[in-house]
């Protein structure tokens, strides 16, 4: 089990990181993904404390991947654990060779009549480069794991208390062993 090894490290390091990069960080508490705000698909502001106490995968999205299929396994992956507090965060992005160029309407159509999916989906972003939203620049620089997202369906995985303890490339499907177990892990923590 790899968790406790990284989780150390990820501490060690994202404390002064994000003084440095000023990114939020919530008054006398290690910092954490619920300082940030985002967009849902229907355009609304949502604040990612409204997930506090649940554990989070993050992902990036997109509809005309090789990797797209992972919706499915996104899904699966959600309705098996959800009762037990776990959420899959979806953030569509076209910052790879343009395979998400889909409108938030045209993208939630999409997941919806072609892969089912019930959880959360967010409006789209960019992950990388100069327009780079709030939320991936503190996941690719100040959240432990740092270095930039690789391609689409790179995932994060966080804990009940916000903050990141795991990071697993585009090649490792939702449904992979080690991935699951590491949810399971951060699950069974309070």
């Amino acid at each position: 089990m790899k968790l406790p090894a990284v989780l150390l490290t990820g501490i060690f390091i994202f404390v002064p990181l994000l003084q440095a990069q000023q990114l939020p960080e919530a008054a006398n508490a290690m910092p954490s993904i619920y300082d940030f705000k985002v967009k849902t698909i229907d355009g609304r502001d949502e604040n990612l404390g409204d997930y506090k106490g649940k554990v989070l995968l993050i992902v990036n999205t997109a509809s005309r991947c090789g990797f797209t299929p992972q919706y499915a396994g996104l899904e699966k992956l959600y309705e098996r654990y959800k009762d037990r507090g776990f959420v899959v965060l979806a953030f569509p992005s076209n910052d790879f060779l343009g395979q998400e160029p889909g409108d938030d309407a045209a993208i939630k159509q999409f997941c919806a009549l072609k892969y089912k999916t019930t959880f959360p989906l967010f409006s789209k972003i960019s992950v990388k480069g100069p327009h780079i939203a709030p939320l991936y620049r503190y996941l690719t620089t100040a959240s432990g794991f740092n270095g930039g997202i690789t391609w689409n369906f790179n995932k994060f995985l966080v804990d009940r208390q916000g903050h990141v303890i795991g990071r697993f490339g585009s090649r490792t499907a939702p449904m992979d062993p080690g991935l699951e177990e590491d949810v399971l892990v951060a699950l069974s923590r309070q």
